[in-house]
């Protein structure tokens, strides 16, 4: 099962989801005999002393040229009974690059027994850490600290190939289109040219189509019953988009990150379109449909894939009678800021 900071923990013995298969990373293999394992690379630690945050109400995004964040999430699992044969997966850390995002100092903090690590690329290049411990006491912890930039300057573009990969087009169990969306979705089609204009008008219709609100879906809530519902959260409105951007033939994929000033994590898309420069490259378009935006400077990126069940920031399994309590706290710093000019 692949479950949400904001949601419960990780079930009994449920075998949960694991994207397609990636590549072992450097650092792969990592053993820990002590409480606690540090992924380091080059962070001092949690936080910088002495450095003055900028406040992002105070910032001009339309003029902001470079931006530098530093991320701290911290996500901590308790249980009143020891627990055995923890497997568990974090996607907390972003890749080294995407786009004009850049990744900088980062450090992750393991606090779970007796534990071996090994950090992985699944097969949309996130960066996986896969946890395993046969036997935790009473807690899991995991703290990752990540300095981020980002420049504004040429949309993101993607190299020759990424318009063949088939999931950007395929409907996944989240994102499964009823006869409502696929109606929307001829009507948006026969009066709206392909492209940008028609993700435009998709994002235009699932931002007036829900209403923002916390407690009614879930992480296994599809597009359609969010639809039904009228109203959800940030990862329901992407997923909608999703749906309706794939059934009008747009190419487009699930975005997990974090949105400046909000205090959970965040979910947006990217509609990935051919350049017309003859390459067959292709440029993945920010759109925000909980906000009707087409994105910034303020949007860091943490994972891409299908859907939520791809990106999922915590998921796992345990052994135990018992369920545990989770904890999250997260915070984004806007740390450094320039202008054009």
């Amino acid at each position: 099962m692949d479950l949400r900071p904001s949601q419960q923990p990780p079930p009994h013995r449920t075998r949960r989801n694991r994207p397609g298969a990636g590549r072992v990373g450097r650092g792969n293999g990592h053993d820990l005999r002590g409480r606690q394992l540090q992924v380091d690379d080059g962070l001092g630690g949690p936080g910088r002393e002495g450095g003055r945050l900028i406040d992002p109400l105070s910032v001009d995004w339309t003029n902001a040229r470079r931006t530098t964040y530093l991320v701290e999430q911290t996500i901590r699992y308790e249980y009143p009974t020891p627990i055995r044969d923890l497997d568990h997966r974090l996607v907390v850390i972003p890749p080294e690059r995407f786009g004009d995002q850049r990744r900088g100092e980062h450090r992750l903090e393991i606090e779970a027994g007796t534990a071996r690590v090994e950090d992985r690329r699944d097969r949309f290049g996130n960066v996986v850490f896969e946890i395993f411990a046969p036997r935790v006491d009473c807690c899991v912890e995991f703290i990752a600290t990540v300095e981020v930039e980002r420049r504004a300057g040429e949309p993101h573009r993607l190299a020759d190939g990424w318009l063949r990969d088939g999931y950007l087009l395929e409907p996944t169990r989240l994102t499964l289109p009823d006869p409502r969306i696929k109606s929307v979705a001829r009507q948006l089609v026969s009066g709206t040219p392909w492209g940008l204009a028609l993700a435009e008008k998709a994002m235009e219709w699932v931002y007036q189509s829900l209403t923002y609100q916390n407690g009614v879906t879930g992480v296994r809530t599809t597009a359609s019953e969010a639809l039904t519902i009228g109203r959800g959260v940030c990862q329901d409105y992407a997923h909608l988009m999703l749906a309706l951007c794939r059934a009008c033939g747009l190419p487009a994929r699930y975005v997990s990150g974090h949105l400046v000033g909000e205090g959970g994590t965040h979910a947006w898309v990217e509609v990935v379109l051919p350049t017309r420069d003859g390459t067959g490259d292709a440029i993945a378009w920010t759109f925000d449909p909980t906000h009707a935006s087409r994105g910034g400077l303020n949007y860091v990126t943490i994972a891409v894939g299908g859907d939520y069940s791809d990106v999922a920031p915590t998921s796992g399994t345990y052994v135990a009678p018992v369920r545990g309590r989770l904890s999250t706290r997260k915070r984004v710093s806007l740390t450094s800021l320039d202008y054009a000019g």
